[in-house]
């Protein structure tokens, strides 16, 4: 048998266009011999489709385009994920399924069986489980099919408590011939190979071959990064789509002890396909062609530059330097020349008179006070003001340039360099940007060098420097790693040799600076815990970590 991965990038409730996608991929599968298409969870719908499944609509509409898609496909047989209504028993009745289907006749439906509710995962919210997985014979190869979740109940490979029940090793227990595993797994750091070791681990537990079918693409915060791959019995790589584009890979069943290069891609390169797919995929399907961004001279703002490059192309990406009495000709004078290096657009738009005009208009108001970080954020929300009325007047969506160390703490302007239509690396630490800044050089300077070796600044008043307010970024995210992503106490981060005092300021700042990312536009998740979907913390309370 001869399986088809069909690694597809579906929109949100854009069940034309979903339909065709799945169409077209199994045309190509028959043409390439398939017997079998796989293709990702809830792929009619796109996923994850959230509160749109409480209008009733939508589940109807999805109904309606896979009684197309079955009776419009022919040739292979086809695994697609979709929404299934459940009938009778009380509480729910939907439910996140499969069907199989082939030449206008369904052949077999299927319910996901673990319903995650952790992180960016609400399932239970929507969907009643299924109990049993599904094992079908087709053309005398037995299947067992098991939906994304269903397969993440083996130690060291979960992130929450285990699960009762592993419906894999009741799949194992009926002697399949091939597991199959159709997902929409979230790209992080690391994911991809920790999804593979878990389809070797299960592939050399049961001795079958792992098929996994994973979807691409970004929707909202999530990025999908695809790497759909097939393991013989023994864990071999015997098939592999690429990462971050849609793909289709054939996989022959009675030919899969055949080995495949399996190179696992740089980090920082990884990393920055993600956000580029990210970028791309967040303005394209909100109906978004051009970005703009504000280029200050420094190497966040240089890095959302080149990623924008990269996604959009350089002809829909403009940058803006907007100087004030405090910004070094230097920061012009690089902002300039990496808008060259990149080939975008590049105006500047100074803000001097502005400011005197904003501080001369609230002299009598602010009589008797000196100035301070207000007038520090004034300059920062005549910048966001000139970016959105950019916007608004071209249509273009504004990009903002904060990293996940400076959202943490609330080293940010609400209104000011908060604003935009999405946070591109709101999830990227400081030292992660500057690894990919490297690493963007590696062959030849594109983001100015000097930017790279210069003290970070914000340039708001004179001779500022961010250490004037935060410890040195290798500290900052050492300990925003511990308390964000992985729930340390502040007395297990101490332990590791970091001041007590420094480590309760900075969770102090985490926690009350939640206000400010609440009203911030949506980021791109490439971490363990992202300031997003996933992560619930209420604004007003009185707890405070110790």
């Amino acid at each position: 048998m001869k399986i088809a991965l069909a690694q597809i990038n579906p929109i949100i409730g854009d069940f034309e266009g979903n339909l065709e996608r799945i169409q077209s991929a199994c045309t190509r599968a028959g043409e390439e011999g398939a017997d079998l298409v796989a293709l990702p969870e809830l792929a009619v719908s796109g996923y994850p489709p959230r509160d749109l499944l409480d209008c009733p609509e939508f589940v109807l509409e999805n109904q309606r385009t896979l009684d197309r898609l079955v009776k419009s496909v022919s040739g292979p047989a086809v695994l697609c994920g979709t929404l299934l209504r459940v009938q009778g028993h009380g509480g729910k009745d939907l439910a996140n399924g499969a069907v199989l289907f082939r030449n206008g006749s369904i052949l077999a439906e299927t319910r996901k069986i673990l319903l995650p509710t952790y992180d960016v995962f609400d399932e239970l919210r929507y969907f009643r489980p299924g109990d049993t997985p599904l094992c079908f014979d087709l053309d005398g190869i037995r299947l067992g099919i098991t939906i994304c979740e269903d397969i993440w109940n083996f130690a060291g490979f979960y992130d929450e408590e285990g699960y009762s029940q592993n419906p894999v090793e009741k799949l194992a227990s009926k002697k399949i011939d091939v597991l199959i595993n159709i997902s929409a797994s979230p790209y992080r750091v690391g994911h991809p190979e920790k999804r593979r070791l878990l389809g070797r681990k299960i592939a050399t537990t049961f001795g079958i071959p792992f098929v996994l079918v994973n979807q691409i693409g970004g929707n909202d915060d999530l990025l999908f990064d695809g790497y759909s791959f097939a393991l013989s019995a023994s864990g071999e790589i015997a098939a592999r789509a690429m990462g971050f584009r849609e793909d289709l890979v054939v996989f022959d069943l009675e030919n899969c002890g055949k080995k495949f290069n399996d190179v696992r891609e740089n980090e920082e390169e990884e990393v920055l396909e993600a956000l580029s797919m990210g970028v791309k995929d967040y303005l394209h399907k909100c109906g978004f062609k051009k970005a703009v961004i504000g280029l200050s001279g420094g190497i966040d703002s240089s890095l959302v530059a080149v990623i924008a490059a990269r996604a959009l192309g350089p002809e829909n990406v403009t940058g803006i330097s907007m100087p004030s009495p405090y910004t070094a000709q230097e920061s012009i004078d690089h902002a300039r020349r990496l808008a060259e290096n990149l080939g975008i657009a590049f105006h500047i738009v100074p803000i001097s008179s502005l400011f005197e005009t904003y501080k001369s208009s609230l002299a009598s108001l602010f009589e008797g006070f000196k100035e301070d970080v207000t007038e520090e954020n004034i300059q920062a929300r005549i910048r966001g003001n000139i970016l959105m009325a950019v916007s608004n007047k071209m249509g273009w969506m504004v990009l903002s340039t904060g990293n996940k160390s400076e959202v943490s703490v609330g080293y940010c302007t609400l209104y000011g360099d908060m604003a935009g239509g999405l946070a591109v690396i709101s999830d990227v630490p400081k030292t992660r940007v500057y690894a990919l800044a490297r690493w963007i050089n590696r062959e030849r300077e594109i983001i100015p060098h000097p930017v790279l070796v210069r003290a970070p600044t914000a340039e708001l008043r004179p001779n500022q420097t961010d250490q004037d307010s935060l410890p040195p970024y290798d500290v900052l995210d050492s300990i925003l790693e511990g308390y964000v992503e992985n729930r340390e106490t502040v007395e297990q981060i101490a332990a590791r040799g970091f001041p007590l005092d420094l480590v309760a300021d900075i969770v102090r700042k985490i926690d009350r600076n939640e206000y400010k990312r609440s009203q911030a536009p949506p980021g791109l998740k490439i971490s363990r815990k992202a300031f997003g979907s996933g992560r619930r913390k209420p604004i007003v309370h009185r707890f405070i970590s110790r």
